[in-house]
């Protein structure tokens, strides 16, 4: 029966090797794609907190990273005196300050 099936005779393709730019475009294409979904809004939500804390007054109503609500009543350097209730201050430091809440916002205090 191999009469019937002839017996195929191919040359080995010579071997090409990739060049530098085509074996490390997927490496550069996972970067590029990090960059954008990851660390580009990463690093601008932590600007953004950076200012919203810079800018942190005195009779701001803020909520704490830990999820408290108060009114500040003292700034210092690193740290924010936060009343949340009637005689009831905590220490926090600045960083600790989750989100600036419009003002109005705390109506116990």
């Amino acid at each position: 029966m191999s009469f019937l099936i002839s017996d195929a005779m191919a040359q080995a393709a010579p071997a090409q090797q990739p060049g530098l730019l085509e074996s490390m475009a997927p490496l550069i294409l996972i970067f590029v794609v990090f960059y954008f979904l990851l660390i580009r809004p990463q690093q601008k939500r932590a600007k953004e907190h950076k200012t919203m804390v810079a800018a942190l007054a005195k009779g701001d109503e803020v909520t704490t990273n830990g999820g408290i609500l108060g009114k500040i009543t003292e700034l210092g350097d690193n740290y924010v005196s936060v009343e949340i209730a009637k005689g009831v201050e905590v220490k926090i430091q600045r960083s600790a300050i989750g989100s600036v809440l419009p003002k109005g916002t705390i109506k116990t205090l």
